[in-house]
Order: structure tokens, then C-alpha cells, then sequence
């Protein structure tokens, strides 16, 4: 097989979220949403594959000394190299492609100290661009190239442990037919009507209050995040363990730690404390709390010393790391130092997050288990996004996925109709019109359906036309400015 990227183009739409999406030391209201249209030579042809990312503030860096337009440029210019690297680079598979720019792309990262998290960013959209164009053009879906390997993945390459074998050996047979919707309570969310600040309140035909996103959704699964201020999270564990406990007496959930802690100790210290009130010593038991997420901040969770301070608390909760897994060795050291596992998310990587679930499996058939790869959410949004993330998270066999984009954002509302309709045609189990005149994401009984999106080339069935590019947003990455 021959492989080449021939051409590129950015578009660039922006977005503005229903409400404030409070998180760790940001509090998101707008972001760009960027899209990676690309053209290859896929053995003599030409096909068009694309991807997209919205670009929030404060998670790929977490420097609170500097303001999101500050970080911005810096976010462009990983995106643009990335592409530069891939340019005209021709291989023998889709894999090959993928080392070569990742390769080139860590280089140049660690000569411009870049960290990894923020620098793979492009790396992971170009990869995704390449995925979906192979898919098209080959006319597989993504389960079924993961399955057959023609993406060409050496799994050995990433983790030395899976020498001589391929995906299939290590992931399920058939791509989930649903996922389990995981929604996030964020910092700021109300959990009753009355708590909507006045200048917040949404009103396009969406619920907003906790309590009614349960009824509406059907909601069974959620994610917590913390703030790392005893004070004012004490308070708001013990009124979302009570309202679950009431709506969902079933209810499971994940604990974001939101790196809001320098070192295991820090956070067993409030952990403790939480569980001296009895209503959280139930709301945290196993019965309810699957795991936690990167407690400890990205500048010290994988030290030498979170190793003793782990193992040293038997009966603390599995911990797995998010933030931290910038590298393709992340998961490995984060395992040696006693964390159960890592996060997938396609702005990650999707080899990457393919050879960790490949690595996980490996050691729950060792027999030391339980590990962890969960699906978490960066406030993703169709028409790609979305939809990509949904079709490799159904190929891992995750069960549930952290989904928050429907939530912050007014469906596919800042598409033009046209698109939209697309959408709701080729996607019906995942896309309808609401009361308000948008589509948007369609959960019901806490499911999100995934027939469309398996059957999809990569997650997404819509014609890469002349005019679905023009309705993606303005040409470039830093056009499609906000306007009031």
C-alpha cells in the first residue's frame, strides 16, 4: 500500500457554550472549533478525509499565569506543524504515516519545549484526518480496519509486551452497539433550577438544573468533578450524593480530581475527611464510585514518589491518570508507580489509545487486574468530533464515555440547517430536531445508540462535499472571530 498527504485546509468555526463549563482553573465560554481537511493519494487515488477539535482553555497547559488568548497561538502553531511534517510524506500504511509524524513532531517539541500533551494535539488531529480518509477511501469502517489491521499498527513499537501480535487478539470481536452516557457535573453547574444564576439561564428547549438533565437524559452514569477547596466541596458532594441517591438510588460515578492536588497525600487528606460524613462514606463506597481521575497535578503525578504514597494507602480508590498521559509511555510508568490505569481521548491519540487498551487487556489476562481505561470527554461536538470519538470508544469496548459537548453546547445550532439536516439523515439514532430548531444529541435511558457510527466510515457518514466544507466555518485558524 501506498499512502501520501497531498493537501491540506483548516476551517475554523467558533463557539460559545450555553452556560459556563467550569473546570479546574478555567471556566470555558467560547472556544474555536477547528477542522483538518485534508486530500491523499491513497494508491493512486484521491480521497478527502477529515477531523476536527475544539480547542478549550487550560487543559492541554495549565498555566494559570496566562490568559486563553495568550495560549492560543501556540495551539495553532502544533496544529501546523504537525501538518507540515506530514505533508508529502509517502508510506506503506496509515500507521507508518502516523510514527513519522509523531516522531518528527516530539523532536521538534522537545527542541521547543512544548510539552507533549499540548504538542500530540496535532498529531492526534492530522492522524484522525488520515484515519477517516483511509476509511473512505478503502470503504471499511474503523472497526473493521482496527479488526483486520489495515491501519498496519505494530503494536510492539508502543508496548514491547504485545510483540508479534495485532489488535484484534486483545480487543472485543464487535464494536459496542451502545454506550452508557457518563454526564459531567461541572464546577459551576446548578443542580436545581433555582440555582441558575439569572444572567445563565438557557432557555432553547435543552435542560440545564442537574435534576432535570437526569429526567431528560435518563441518566444512570455521571462524572464529579472537585475543586480542591475542602470548603466548598464538602458541601456540594453531600448535595449531589443526596439528589443521585434520590433520582438514581443505582447511580455510579466517576471523581475528577481536576490535578488540583500536588501529591497523593494532599488529596488522601480531604479524602478522609469526606468520608467522615456519612452520607459521602456511602456516596464513595464501591458500590458507587468507579474510580478516580488525575487528583494530582500534571507536574508531579508520575514522580518516584507518588509510588510509596500509593501504596502506603490500602484502602484508597483505583486512581487513574488523564492529563498526565502525554507520552506513549505514560500509561506504563503510571502503571509502575501504582495508578490502575489511563483515560482515552482521541486528542491523545488513537493508536496510542488503541495499544493502551491492547497493554490493559494483556494484564488482565496476566491475572493482576482490575485496570482501568475509561472514555472521557474535551467538550467534543459533531458533526466529526463526536462522532470519530464514538466510533474508537465503541471499537475499545469502553462502556461508558463522559459526554459533556451536548450539554455546554446548543446542539449542532451554530451549523447552518443544511448541515444539520445532513446530520439528522445520516445519523438518525444520534441526531434530531428539537422544539428549538436544532439538532442534538439523542440519549435516552442514559444510551447513546451506535448503529449509525459503526456502520460510518470513521464515526462519520456525511459526504465531505464542496458545500458541507463551506458550512464547517471560515478558511484558516485564526479566522471565524466572535462577534456579539
Amino acid at each position: 500500500m501506498s499512502i501520501t498527504i497531498e493537501n491540506f485546509e483548516f476551517r475554523t468555526r467558533p463557539m460559545r457554550t450555553r452556560f459556563p463549563f467550569r473546570y479546574g482553573i478555567a471556566a470555558m465560554t467560547e472556544l474555536p472549533h477547528v477542522f483538518l481537511c485534508i486530500t491523499i493519494d491513497l494508491n493512486g487515488e484521491k480521497v478527502d478525509g477529515i477531523a476536527s477539535e475544539g480547542l478549550p482553555p487550560k487543559w492541554f497547559t495549565k498555566n494559570p499565569s496566562t490568559r486563553f488568548e495568550e495560549d492560543l497561538p501556540q495551539m495553532h502553531q502544533v496544529l501546523e506543524q504537525a501538518v507540515s511534517f506530514g505533508l508529502n510524506q509517502e508510506s506503506e500504511s496509515v500507521f507508518a504515516l502516523w510514527q513519522k509524524i509523531y516522531n518528527h513532531q516530539k523532536s521538534w517539541a522537545n527542541t521547543e519545549k512544548i510539552p507533549p500533551l499540548l504538542a500530540h494535539l496535532g498529531t492526534s488531529l492530522l492522524e484522525r484526518a488520515v484515519i477517516d480518509a483511509f476509511c473512505r477511501g478503502t470503504g471499511c469502517t474503523f472497526s473493521e480496519a482496527l479488526r483486520n489491521n489495515q491501519f498496519g499498527i505494530v503494536l510492539e513499537s508502543i508496548h514491547p509486551e504485545l510483540r508479534g501480535s495485532d489488535p484484534v487478539k486483545w480487543l472485543p470481536k464487535e464494536p459496542e452497539k451502545s454506550l452508557i452516557a457518563r454526564h459531567t457535573i461541572g464546577l459551576g453547574d446548578a443542580l436545581i433550577a433555582d440555582d441558575i444564576e439569572k444572567e445563565e439561564l438557557c432557555d432553547d428547549g435543552l435542560p440545564q438544573a442537574l435534576d432535570d438533565t437526569i429526567r431528560h437524559y435518563g441518566l444512570t452514569h455521571f462524572k464529579v468533578k472537585l475543586s480542591g477547596n475542602l470548603e466548598s466541596d464538602l458541601p456540594r458532594l453531600r448535595k449531589i450524593a443526596e439528589m443521585l441517591r434520590q433520582l438514581v438510588p443505582e447511580f455510579q460515578f466517576t471523581l475528577d480530581g481536576n490535578e488540583q492536588y500536588p501529591n497523593v497525600m494532599a488529596f488522601r487528606e480531604h479524602w478522609e475527611q469526606f468520608l467522615e460524613d456519612p452520607t459521602l462514606e456511602h456516596f464513595l463506597s464501591d458500590s458507587h464510585l468507579l474510580f478516580v481521575e488525575q487528583p494530582i497535578h500534571r507536574d508531579f503525578a508520575l514522580h518516584e514518589s507518588v509510588r510509596q504514597e500509593i501504596e502506603s494507602w490500602e484502602s484508597g480508590p483505583p486512581m487513574i491518570i488523564d492529563e498526565s498521559d502525554g507520552e506513549l509511555d505514560s500509561l506504563r510508568r503510571a502503571l509502575e508507580l501504582g495508578y490502575r490505569g489511563t483515560s482515552h481521548k482521541n486528542c491523545k491519540g488513537v493508536f496510542k489509545g488503541v495499544a493502551n487498551a491492547c497493554l490493559l487487556e494483556y494484564m488482565r489476562r496476566e491475572g493482576t487486574g482490575p485496570w482501568i481505561l475509561s472514555g472521557e470527554d474535551l467538550a467534543n461536538v459533531g458533526p466529526v468530533a463526536l462522532l470519530n470519538d464514538l466510533a474508537v470508544m465503541s471499537s475499545l469496548g469502553v462502556q461508558h464515555v463522559e459526554r459533556n459537548g451536548h450539554h455546554y453546547f446548543s446542539g449542532l445550532s451554530v451549523f447552518p440547517r443544511s448541515l444539520q439536516e445532513d446530520i439528522c439523515l445520516t445519523h438518525p439514532d444520534l441526531y434530531a430536531w428539537i422544539d428549538s430548531e436544532f439538532a442534538s444529541l439523542i440519549i435516552e435511558e442514559g444510551l447513546i445508540l451506535m448503529e449509525s457510527i459503526i456502520s460510518a466510515p470513521f464515526g462519520c457518514a456525511v459526504e465531505l462535499s464542496e458545500e458541507m466544507l463551506h458550512n464547517l466555518g471560515e478558511q484558516g485558524l485564526n479566522s471565524g472571530q466572535f462577534s456579539n
